[in-house]
């Protein structure tokens, strides 16, 4: 939808825009990229989408997109992709918009009813809006206005109102007047409308309006800019303390308000509106007005800035800047802030005077926008030097001061000062020159994040009267770079090999793919919602509905209590035991869940769950245990079977004897990670005859939930039947977490006889689901002179929650990713530690992204100790095909098959990677404000085979079911499955005349169907799965192939339809399964390696990541483009974790960074700038399946190598700044936080930066 909506906007501007070549649209490639910039993926890492919508531009080479990778070389063309026809975007037809008002009774005056006895309200004018809520009706209702209700993203509604009035239809609120002093944007006009206002307005002449309008663009994402309206905007951030910027680029422009309470009229500035107590529905914001700006000041009657300032040589400077965790928006800022000066020369000398000055502020942890009045009244009169600018940012960090217990409240200070500076510096009257160049003028070069670039050797040229730039809506800066996909394709087994189209693409692009929550709801269906608790550790006294929300008809609410006689409080179960559906009578983590919410609506049943009254007490407990500190203080531990524990190497005291250097207790910490599927948890519960249940569940292990499910409710495992057709993205999640949601739904429609359904809003899934495991590393190592490591130990403290889930596997996952080196000796000690938090569970990568990370912290602080380069560090250590074979016993290798060296020796000793390094530090010596860094890391990951089900069913027609035990969760399971069907059953005909590719269904898991489903995870269900049918294909074809050579005795050449019929005829049982069990140890270690190029900005702590180069040994990939989808997506999601996705709990334990407001997964506009990814072919090996490797989680260790290369970015501007006695070790040590956030960046680049920087000019005059 956001692509069609850029095509059709693409055609309506296209006037004087050249045609485009025939089947294309006038789309550019920059307007493509920048559609699905507010998108959230969580599977394919955004460069396939972008370049899909890249593919429509009539600017793009086609050879530059991955779609390139799959054709014959020189065969690019136009031709190759659907044509594009302009006007083909379907638009909703007028008449249909108009019959749908009259039928719902929203087209006329008269109020429309909608759920719950509510009456929506659409005024015509000002006048019937105040008559209307100065009705009797209304004194007494609970009322909410609305024009695009965005707010309700932001803040979700745990209120039902009685009557909504819709402003849309008020002409006074949506129109547009453009005047020679100014434009007045009535308050209901979109922020999209708004933003083409102010360009028409602006054209070339007024800048400012321009700057505006771009700065607009960077706020939320386009389909919400297209409904939000510019008045709902301000009237949040006056009203809800919302972290505006339109407040605060508008403040600075001088813009006002008019507002009209009953039936009086008033015009007031932003400032003084957003200071007025907060408005209710009585007060009705009408129009936003911005003046036009000249060098004499605004042109709005009276308002000037100064009309005693002749013009002559005068000058107006403003600038807009935010800093945020995604460059393009859809993130709130840290700070914002905007800055209007009025400057002139002082005719005497080279330096410029403030004459006026507005320095607006916002977002940064106050209640609204505000102008820095005390640092304005210092600058204004003075010329601009380096004593004034440094006066200037010392008072406004103690202005610029957020509230108690704002987040990163230094950082957001810092950067206040940061934007002045940037602001200022370049008119500071020893860097101002008569050059020919515009004040920072907003454009956005590599890795600025959206802030313009500065420094000291940006100039200002005092002859300009109004800085101008380069600005409109078609900016061909883009967001990505080309990017090269390289694989091979095998055809030895075809059609497995080939990059087959992924199954079921057109229906998920279409939006026709069915998952649990598009199923129809059945007739008389319920809706549940979780109760979970806010305490870690209370006694649950009762749980009551809030009485004023009768409205609602909630049916009631199911508790521990409802559990039928026979059946148990189990919620989940693992092969470590079981873990409670509700906490009973103790709940033992905030997040748990005590009881479900059951209404007519999910609204309803979330917003009632939401106002449950819980009493708790905590009378005779003890202190919660809420971190792996307190665990260990009162030795709060799970204990790991030792069977699960893997085998330590050699003799550490030894080791540590033959080192030259040692270092002891160095320690790291890791921080959780959400899983953040599309598709949060769900389930769907109808009961059947015979006391049965059927469940719809979103789950990686069916056979698990459907066992859980019988459990609770005391019946037979045959009672209950589990269907998965398909899930919205796993990652872990939808394993044990899934089971509770399942369950829950269960109970309820088994005590109430009605379907009942839940889908966790995204809130409460984020709170109840877990996440990856936080965890605490103690190290000490012993090392050579020439960075050889001789001995390592590792204590591992792992925070599995308050149950064991399957976090008593993590310490064997850690240790053996860990073990990606030769530490030469190596002992550990491992510690699973029971706490009142929510139950971490497996994400996609377990234990092993941690290890492996732990691995690269080690080598780097071992560098830094020896003061030489991390990759000769890691060179050094890599392992010999014999010490792998000591440090993975069970996973020997040959030299042939151990390609690690040879993939790390294509990363880094190429002349590509060389010349790289060059330019990095080329431009750390030339850039004060911005710096480079580069870094590589290898992985060894050793994955795990386990039993698996296919069953292969010929239908009378000749066409093909196959049932797995696999789930398709987005990882392309079911299209290998039906390459390796194909593949199987084409064995009839050696001679490849019969295509059996399009015949064959993969059918939905169904736990009555195909038992011993087992689990959807670890990166291996797919290749155990297709295994399991090429098995299943054997034994039909042992079975056909006699009949098939019956039949050519007689004649030469037999169909499959032919053949199909004769078995049929002859009695041939046309159905096979077979349970695949892999051999002895089931398990082999995958390869890979990545170097990572990333810019960070010394003002804001943004990073950039300018480039990614993957190398992965997929074996022989059964296929590519999945394959290569796999790596790419879990590459990303691997930044997420490392970089930007900040995992929050409040006090209680918590979770408080808990939706897309506060917790940043990666946006198109995060990801590598240029993104490689060459898909190695390692050739055959016997133990695997078709010489076949997993890539679904290795490649998201590779990720790390963002990591190591923003510390080395940081360690260039530390040196820079001379940070010599801020490492214990080592004057170059110090320790990145995962995730490293643009806070964290800053603050080990100095948060008083500016300040040191304009002190050292002065010192040295």
């Amino acid at each position: 939808m956001s692509l069609a909506a850029a095509l059709a906007g693409a055609e309506a501007k296209g006037v004087g825009r050249p045609a485009p070549p025939e089947g294309s649209a006038r789309l550019t490639a920059a307007e493509a990229e920048r559609a699905v910039a507010g998108n959230l993926c969580r599977c394919t890492g955004y460069r396939p989408i972008a370049d899909a919508c890249k593919s429509f531009a009539a600017d793009v080479d086609l050879e530059d997109l991955g779609l390139n990778t799959f054709w014959r070389k020189g065969d690019a063309h136009a031709s190759k992709l659907p044509r594009y026809d302009e006007g083909a975007i379907g638009v909703f037809p007028e008449f249909l918009k108009a019959e749908i008002r009259a039928s719902s009774g929203i087209g006329g005056c008269t109020p429309a009813l909608v759920e719950s006895g509510s009456t929506w309200h659409r005024p015509r004018s000002v006048e019937e809006y105040y008559n209307m809520v100065g009705s009797e009706l209304f004194g007494k209702s609970r009322t909410k206005v609305i024009v695009g209700n965005t707010a309700s993203g932001v803040y979700r509604e745990a209120e039902v109102y009685d009557r909504y009035i819709d402003l849309r239809c008020i002409r006074e609120l949506n129109s547009v007047s453009k005047e020679a002093k100014g434009i007045e944007i009535g308050a209901a006009v979109s922020i999209s409308k708004a933003i083409e206002a102010l360009r028409e307005a602006g054209g070339c002449n007024d800048v400012i309006f321009c700057k505006i309008a771009d700065h607009m663009e960077k706020v939320a994402s386009p389909f919400v800019r297209n409904t939000a309206s510019l008045g709902g905007n301000l009237i949040m951030a006056q009203r809800d303390q919302f972290a505006s910027d339109m407040a605060t680029i508008l403040l600075a422009a001088g813009s006002s308000i008019c507002i009209q309470v009953s039936s009086k009229r008033l015009t007031v500035t932003l400032e003084e509106f957003l200071q007025m107590p907060p408005c209710d529905y009585k007060t009705l914001l009408l129009s936003i007005y911005i003046p036009h700006w000249t060098p004499a000041g605004a042109l709005s009657g009276d308002r000037t800035m100064d009309k005693a300032v002749s013009t002559r040589g005068t000058s107006v400077l403003f600038e807009t800047y935010r800093a945020s965790p995604r460059p393009l928006g859809n993130a709130v800022a840290y700070l914002n802030a905007a800055f209007l000066a009025q400057v002139s020369s002082d005719g005497t000398s080279s330096s410029l005077i403030l004459r006026e000055l507005c320095l607006a502020f916002g977002a940064y942890g106050t209640q609204h926008a505000i102008r820095a009045s005390n640092v304005e009244k210092l600058l204004v009169g003075k010329p601009i030097t380096a004593s004034v600018l440094l006066e200037a940012c010392t008072l406004l960090k103690k202005t610029i001061v957020p509230k108690e217990g704002t987040r990163h409240a230094a950082y957001r200070s810092s950067l206040a000062v940061a934007f002045l500076f940037s602001f200022l510096y370049p008119v500071n009257k020893d860097t101002l020159k008569p050059v020919k160049a515009v004040h920072l003028n907003g454009s956005v070069p590599s890795g600025t994040n959206g802030n313009p670039n500065c420094g000291p050797d940006a100039h200002v040229d005092a002859s300009l009267k109004i800085n101008n730039m380069k600005s409109g809506s078609y900016s061909n800066d883009r967001i990505l770079e080309y990017s090269n996909q390289i694989i091979e394709i095998n055809k030895d087994y075809l059609p497995v090999g080939i990059p087959a189209k992924k199954v079921g693409a057109e229906l998920q692009a279409s939006g026709e793919a069915v998952f649990v929550d598009d199923i129809p709801s059945p007739k008389d269906c319920l809706y549940g919602a979780f109760v979970y608790s806010t305490k870690p550790l209370a006694y649950v006294r009762s749980i009551e509905l809030d009485p004023s929300l009768k409205q609602l008809n909630t049916l009631g609410v199911v508790t521990v209590k409802d559990i039928p006689e026979g059946g148990g409080n189990v919620g989940a179960s693992t092969i470590f035991g079981p873990e409670p559906l509700f906490g009973d009578p103790v709940t033992q983590c905030a997040g748990e869940p005590l009881a479900i919410v059951i209404a007519e609506t999910q609204r309803f049943a979330n917003i009632a769950a939401k106002r449950a009254v819980v009493d708790y007490s905590t009378e005779n407990l003890d202190a919660p245990i809420l971190s792996i500190e307190d665990a260990v203080r009162r030795c709060s531990y799970f204990e790991t079977p030792p069977f699960l524990l893997p085998q330590k190497i050699g003799d550490f005291s030894k080791g540590m004897a033959e080192a030259d250097q040692k270092i002891y207790s160095a320690e790291v910490k890791l921080n959780s990670q959400y899983y953040f599927y599309m598709e949060t948890q769900t389930a769907l519960a109808i009961p059947d005859e015979d006391n049965c249940m059927v469940v719809y569940s979103s789950s990686q292990c069916p056979e698990t939930t459907q066992n859980v499910i019988a459990k609770c409710l005391g019946l037979p495992f045959h009672n209950v039947r589990v269907i998965t057709r398909r899930v919205g993205g796993g990652f872990g999640g939808k394993a044990v977490r899934s089971l509770p949601v399942a369950t829950a739904c269960a109970l309820a429609a088994f005590k109430l006889h009605r379907p009942v359904r839940m889908y966790l809003d995204r809130k409460t899934d984020m709170i109840v689901s877990g996440g990856r495991h936080p965890m605490k590393i103690c190290y000490s190592v012993g090392f050579k002179s020439d960075g050889k490591i001789t001995a390592l130990h590792i204590d591992l403290f792992i925070n599995a929650g308050m149950t064991k889930d399957v976090s008593l596997i993590i310490p064997h996952n850690f240790i053996e990713a860990l073990k990606k080196y030769n530490w030469g000796a190596f002992s550990y000690e491992a510690k699973v530690c029971k706490t009142n938090t929510a139950t971490k569970s497996a994400m996609r990568g377990p234990g092993e992204v941690q290890g492996s990370y732990v691995a690269e912290a080690i080598v780097e602080h071992v560098a830094s100790a020896l003061s030489t380069d991390a990759n000769l560090v890691r060179h050094r250590n890599l392992h010999t095909v014999e010490s792998l074979s000591l440090f993975h016993s069970e996973c020997s290798e040959d030299g042939m098959g151990y390609t690690l060296p040879s993939i790390c020796g294509q990363l880094t000793a190429s002349e590509n990677y060389q010349h790289h390094l060059e330019i990095v530090q080329s431009f750390n010596r030339n850039n004060r404000w911005k710096k480079r860094g580069l870094a590589f890391v290898p992985i060894v990951h050793k994955v795990l085979s386990r039993p698996t089900p296919g069953k292969v069913s010929i239908l009378n027609d000749g066409s093909i079911a196959v049932e797995v035990g696999g789930i398709e969760l987005g990882q392309g399971l079911w299209t290998k499955v039906k390459q390796m069907a194909a593949f199987g059953l084409g064995q009839l005909w050696t001679d490849g005349s019969q295509e059996f590719f399009d015949r064959i269904r993969v059918i939905q898991a169904d736990t009555l169907s195909n038992v011993q489903g087992g689990w959807t995870t670890g990166s291996t269900t797919s290749e155990s799965s297709c295994e399991a049918v090429r098995l299943a294909c054997n034994i039909l074809v042992d079975r056909l192939k006699p009949v098939k050579e019956q039949f050519q005795e007689k004649q030469s050449s037999i169909s499959w339809d032919e053949l199909i019929y004769k078995a049929k005829m002859v009695g041939v049982d046309l159905s096979a399964r077979e349970y695949y069990i892999p051999g002895a140890s089931g398990s082999y270690l995958n390869y890979g390696a990545a170097a990572s190029e990333v810019e960070i900005d010394l003002l804001t702590g943004a990073t950039t990541i300018l480039r990614s180069d993957l190398i992965y040994d997929c074996g022989q990939s059964l296929n590519p483009a999945v394959d290569l989808g796999q790596v790419e997506g879990a590459f990303v999601q691997g930044i997420g974790y490392f970089m930007s996705e900040e995992y929050v709990t409040n006090s209680d334990g918590l979770v408080i960074s808990d939706g897309t407001w506060t917790y940043k997964i990666p946006t198109v506009d995060t990801i590598p700038k240029q993104f490689n990814v060459k898909l190695l072919n390692s050739g055959f090996h016997k133990k695997r399946v078709l010489s076949s490797k997993a890539s679904g989680e290795p490649p998201l260790l590779l990720a790390a190598s963002v990591h190591c290369a923003t510390r080395e970015a940081i360690r260039a501007a530390r040196k820079q700044t001379r940070f010599s006695d801020s490492g214990p070790s080592s004057p170059s040590h110090f320790d990145l936080e995962v995730p490293a956030i643009m806070p964290v960046v800053k603050e080990l680049c100095g948060l008083d930066n500016v300040e040191r920087y304009l002190e050292s000019l002065l010192s040295s005059k």
